[in-house]
């Protein structure tokens, strides 16, 4: 099944960054900083723009706005969406931490945004782009892929039920697989759930197109919804066929049903938590935005896999995720896959989830920075059109509103779990395939590893993806 997917260093800073920072004026009159920023190397560039972001996100969660428009117009002349890693990257942040100003006046933001249209087809593409420019998607399809060919091995009629029905290519290969069945193909249904119609449209035509041609008795269910407002009953499951259900990047969108489980901290812990967070040193020696922030990043501090997210444990905080997983649990599926960002941007704060966004962010902002052209417009419009939205969402966005709360998977697992589900380890064979079609990509950077029943896929040694496979324990 892998072959359904075929297909710029510097020198290191050895003096302190405060020696840089404690030059920086934060108020108006105490003079510009500027001349002294077009004087600074990529790196000491890069240092200043994360002191100005935490500092400006600092400013904006205690309300000080004046001095956080000051802070914004200094990060102004230093960040540009057609720079290097960490000038791109502080561009989104400065507008996700300026759109959160802005929602101080309601009226005054829905003013500038009334007009705003955003085109089906930009996110058809934008999404299109980002299956294509990244090996993350391509990974999880064949994991996907394989675990519901092993699932489904000898049933004769086979129901899928696809939570974000957006890439056809997952189910062309799927058809191709099982057309390849020693037994022969299954009569296959597959149930695509998607809001945009125009979307399942296009599925359909291709999936029809592709089945017939491999003579697969085959029928596409569309259902267009949110994944919130799904009515089950849609979904049409029926008595004697083996179902598989596939979530790809969607579960993490329901713990906004329910926000209470991002403000479970008391406030003045949180207070203690702001300060600490300012105080970080970092010390840099490396070239990329994901290096630079994993070094010793003020006084040491590494994003927690437990920080700040909701509790799988509490009913409060899983009310809703937990209630839509009871569902999934009692359809009954042979096989359920989960891929999910992992990654913990679900935080109470708004400085715990501004430094995990600019941790998975730039690892994100680099595997572009490896692979495509600075000049690139189809990279620009990732970046902008996807990544800067999520991380606006993220930061700028509260309540039901943020709908970006992407968590680490060993959260989804304890979910998962209480619900009556239990793991399928990932076959031996689904690993090779995923491996060889990573080596196969072009790009050394990528890579993959199993932890707790899971794999995960990485940009170096970081997560930032994860798939696991699952079955309902009766």
């Amino acid at each position: 099944m892998e072959s359904m997917f075929q297909e710029e260093g510097s020198s290191s800073v050895t003096s302190s960054p405060l020696q840089f920072f404690s030059m920086m004026s934060l108020s108006p009159s105490m003079g510009s900083p500027y001349p002294w920023h077009r004087e600074l190397k990529s790196e000491e560039r890069g240092l200043c723009l994360i002191h100005l972001l935490l500092t400006c996100a600092n400013h904006v969660a205690a309300g000080s706005l004046e001095n956080a428009n000051t802070i914004l117009e200094q990060i102004s002349q230093l960040a540009s969406p057609d720079g290097d890693t960490m000038q791109r990257i502080a561009a989104y942040f400065t507008e996700a931490l300026a759109d959160r100003i802005l929602k101080t006046w309601p009226g005054l933001h829905r003013a500038l945004n009334s007009t705003r249209i955003v085109m089906v087809s930009e996110e058809i593409l934008v999404q299109k782009l980002f299956f294509e420019f990244f090996p993350f998607l391509k990974v999880a399809y064949i994991l996907t892929n394989q675990a519901i060919v092993e699932a489904m091995e000898g049933e004769k009629m086979v129901h899928i039920i696809d939570l974000n029905a957006a890439e056809p290519a997952q189910w062309i290969a799927l058809l191709q697989a099982l057309s390849a069945r020693p037994e022969g193909p299954p009569h296959l249904r597959i149930t695509g759930v998607h809001q945009q119609k125009e979307v399942l449209d296009q599925m359909a035509h291709k999936l029809i197109e592709e089945a017939e041609k491999l003579d697969i008795p085959f029928q596409f269910n569309p259902v267009v919804s949110k994944l919130e407002n799904l009515d089950f009953d849609k979904l049409r499951v029926k008595t004697g066929e083996a179902l598989a259900i596939s979530s790809i990047l969607q579960l993490h969108s329901l713990l906004a049903l329910d926000d209470d489980a991002s403000r479970r901290k008391s406030p003045l812990l949180l207070k203690n938590s702001n300060a600490t967070h300012l105080h970080k040193v970092l010390l840099m020696n490396q070239s990329t935005l994901g290096d630079l922030l994993e070094k010793d990043m003020v006084n040491g501090y590494s994003p927690s896999p437990d920080s700040a997210s909701s509790s799988p444990a509490s009913s409060t905080a899983s009310m809703n995720s937990e209630s839509f997983l009871n569902a999934l649990w009692g359809l009954s599926p042979k096989v359920m896959v989960v891929t999910e960002q992992d990654s913990n941007h679900n935080g109470s704060t708004l400085m715990e989830r501004l430094l995990e966004a600019l941790y998975s962010y730039a690892a994100l902002f680099d595997c572009l920075e490896s692979t495509v052209s600075r000049a690139s417009m189809e990279r620009l419009k990732i970046e902008k059109m996807l990544f800067g939205e999520e991380i606006k969402n993220i930061i700028a966005c509260e309540g039901a509103e943020r709908k970006e709360r992407h968590e680490k998977m060993d959260k989804w697992i304890q979910r998962l779990d209480l619900s009556g589900f239990g793991n399928v380890p990932v076959s031996y064979y689904a690993m090779l395939q995923a491996r060889r079609f990573l080596q196969s990509y072009g790009c050394e950077g990528y890579r993959m590893r199993e932890e707790n029943g899971s794999v995960m896929i990485c940009w170096q040694d970081r997560s930032l993806f994860s798939t696991t496979a699952w079955r309902s324990r009766k």
